[in-house]
């Protein structure tokens, strides 16, 4: 079991615990810091998606004082597709990516979750395991929340609930305009339209366009859209040499986003907002 600790009570002595030791998660090594543990400062923007958006300040502290507070390192999971629901998780600092598998061995990437994004699927009798994998890409802090004391405050609390239907409904949103862009114009505009998100959500502006701040390889984006990564690796030579990026240190840059976004047939705000066309 994960011991909760009071709010005056600190655990700097970084007791280290295996989460399949709290209610059967499958092992992954964690510490337990304190809900106030200093948030890893990085270049990423506010995330508009964020759970703290759509809730009031005392709101959210109910739900934080229900948060289990870990520590998860680089390359371990948090679930497996197939694991048992009934756990949230929501990301204080660091990155996780959400993997879904195939039959025939194929991953794919479903989306990157940051500072502020809960990773969430329902816990009930239609619904017993997890659709997909978790994998933290970046040392991360976490709230771990039961679904039945979620569920509970919910039942509870008539305007958080609504609040939370809301997060909810953009996030089902969010991912609709994905399926859109994977479907309807092919490869390159799939690849567009996540680099577009990509600057959406990790973009921070320097000299020579849009900088997306997150590291990842034509291994990884190849995932996203479901192509091998020699594919990636040509169109994005082809984007270079069209001027419509640059690879600066191992960072996309984006030079001309408004040809990624005639790529993929991006429509105008209000049509997709940046709170929806985010990876």
């Amino acid at each position: 079991m994960f011991r909760k600790f009071p709010d005056n009570e600190s655990c700097s002595h970084n007791v280290t615990l295996k989460v399949s030791e709290a209610k059967e998660l499958d092992a992954v090594t964690v510490t337990m810091p304190t809900m106030s543990a200093r948030r890893v400062q990085n270049e990423c923007p506010m995330n508009p998606m964020g759970l703290k958006q759509f809730f009031l300040p005392e709101q959210f502290e109910r739900l934080r004082k229900l948060m289990v507070p870990v520590r998860a390192a680089a390359g371990s999971y948090l679930i497996l597709e197939g694991d048992p629901t009934g756990k949230l998780y929501y990301v204080i600092s660091g990155t996780v990516k959400l993997r879904k598998s195939t039959e025939d061995g194929k991953t794919f990437l479903l989306s990157l979750l940051q500072s502020d994004d809960l990773l969430y699927e329902s816990s009930d009798e239609t619904n017993l395991t997890h659709s997909f994998s978790a994998e933290v890409s970046e040392d991360a802090e976490l709230g771990v929340l039961y679904w039945s004391e979620f569920e509970a405050l919910l039942s509870r609390d008539g305007d958080f609930a609504i609040r939370f239907m809301k997060w909810l409904a953009l996030s089902h949103r969010a991912t609709k305009s994905k399926f859109r862009d994977l479907l309807l114009y092919g490869k390159p505009g799939a690849l567009a339209s996540t680099l577009i998100r990509l600057a959406n959500s990790y973009g921070i502006a320097c000299a020579d366009g849009i900088r997306i701040s997150v590291k990842l390889t034509n291994a990884e984006i190849a995932d996203f859209i479901g192509t091998t990564r020699e594919s990636v690796n040509r169109m994005l030579n082809g984007l270079k040499e069209d001027d419509i990026i640059d690879v600066k240190n191992g960072r996309i840059v984006i030079r001309e986003l408004s040809a990624l976004r005639a790529i993929c047939n991006c429509p105008d705000c209000p049509g997709c907002a940046k709170e929806i066309c985010r990876i």
